[in-house]
């Protein structure tokens, strides 16, 4: 108990992360051309990087890090978020930015080398693929002023490094080849992200198939179709979990019409995976991820679920009634009402962590190899080389809160 009470030194790698959060929020404020607290004139221009690698990047590679165990792992989420810190300085021209970000893709890659021969494993071959694929999107970037050869790249990094994680936590119920099954998935959206490099709308469908393919086969075996009738913690990570897979159909549904190159098309592809199946997900393991990694108990409280309803509440508005309709209104109140979501959420993880453990959620801190890994009522799982859980199949008295 008094160990997980103890704040890691790894916080500090939060630091550079939680900048680029909301230096990529303040950013989507200016895109969306309503008032922002910082007008920076390059914010618009790396608004996108700074989420998913500033933001995103710099916390799955410490995460990563913290499970290998060993110094090196660091330069990871080190490079990334100083990446993150690079695009924010005009001071600083944005190549040597860009730069840093490659480095920080490419040690992110690495770090995946020990871990994969510490466990020969599919779901950590299929991460490995999904980091390379981040680094490959990180070095397009370089040569290019805008995003939409950069994103296709980007989405395969965080699709595949989020599933591979989802079957490595619920392989029990998947069964014993999910791990084949997931790798075959991913080698469909390598192939697809090939396949536009020469030819864009083909390589959008191709990829579109791939994901739908993906995420349809996630829906039937992830764990969260039973849990989801659970209660507490249980329910609310499972919720957010099947949410992040419903936009990430409607994302394979969009690319099914070629290359989102005009406005709504691309806004609908972006918001639908980094939005509504990447942030979903982040928001669905925040109180297992952060805990093990941070050694700051981060307990559930229903308070979690405002910022969950937010979330999903912005994208309908703004993929439905904003890109689909074509109604600016509706882009930009949904836009910014995924604004408030996000920190709605950092707000609410914020006051749980320094509220503490209540009595139902106090659990003890383990040891598993290299990484410290918490377990809860609503654990039920641990990987070798990741320190998350998963809920079990709740008894009728977990997650009651």
């Amino acid at each position: 108990m008094t160990a997980a009470r103890r704040p890691s030194w790894r916080l500090l790698w939060i630091l550079p992360a939680g900048l680029s959060l909301l230096a990529g929020l303040d950013a989507a404020l200016l895109l969306l051309g309503v008032g922002a607290p910082v007008t920076a004139a390059r914010l618009p221009d790396v608004h996108g990087m700074l989420m998913v690698l500033g933001f995103v990047g710099t916390l799955i590679s410490l995460e990563r890090a913290t499970a290998l165990g060993r110094w090196y792992g660091f330069f990871a989420p080190a490079l990334l978020g100083a990446g993150g810190i690079a695009l924010l300085a005009d001071p600083v021209p944005l190549i040597v930015a860009k730069v840093i970000l490659v480095a920080g893709t490419l040690a992110f890659t690495l770090v995946y080398i020990p871990l994969w021969h510490r466990q020969f494993d599919e779901p950590l071959l299929v991460q490995l693929l999904g980091a390379a694929l981040g680094c490959a999107g990180a070095v397009i970037w370089l040569n290019q002023p805008t995003m939409e050869q950069v994103l296709p790249w980007l989405i395969g990094f965080v699709v595949l490094t989020i599933a591979a994680e989802r079957v490595e936590l619920a392989r029990i119920t998947m069964g014993p080849h999910a791990g084949v099954r997931l790798l075959v998935h991913a080698w469909t959206i390598v192939i697809a992200l090939l396949i536009g490099v020469p030819f864009p709308d083909a390589g959008a469908i191709a990829l579109g198939l791939a994901l739908a393919g993906l995420v349809s086969w996630l829906v039937v075996h992830d764990i969260a179709r039973r849990t989801i009738r659970a209660k507490g913690a249980a329910r609310y990570m499972a919720a957010c979990i099947l949410s992040g897979y419903v936009w990430l159909a409607v994302a394979a549904v969009a690319l099914l019409f070629g290359s989102p190159t005009a406005q709504p098309a691309y806004d609908a592809v972006v918001h639908a995976v980094f939005l509504g199946y990447t942030i979903s997900m982040i928001m669905a393991h925040a109180t297992t991820i952060l805990p093990a990694v941070l050694h700051i108990a981060l307990p559930y409280r229903p308070a979690f679920w405002v910022p969950a309803a937010i979330l999903q509440l912005s994208l309908v508005v703004r993929l439905w009634v904003g890109d689909a309709l074509g109604l600016p209104l509706g882009w930009q109140v949904g836009g910014v009402l995924g604004v408030i979501a996000l920190l709605a959420f950092v707000i609410v993880a914020v006051t749980s962590a320094v509220l503490g453990p209540t009595r139902k959620n106090a659990a003890p801190v383990k040891k598993t190899g290299a990484a410290r890994t918490t377990t809860s009522a609503a654990s039920g799982t641990v990987s070798a080389s990741a320190p998350i859980h998963e809920p079990a199949a709740p008894s009728a008295s977990e997650g009651d809160e």
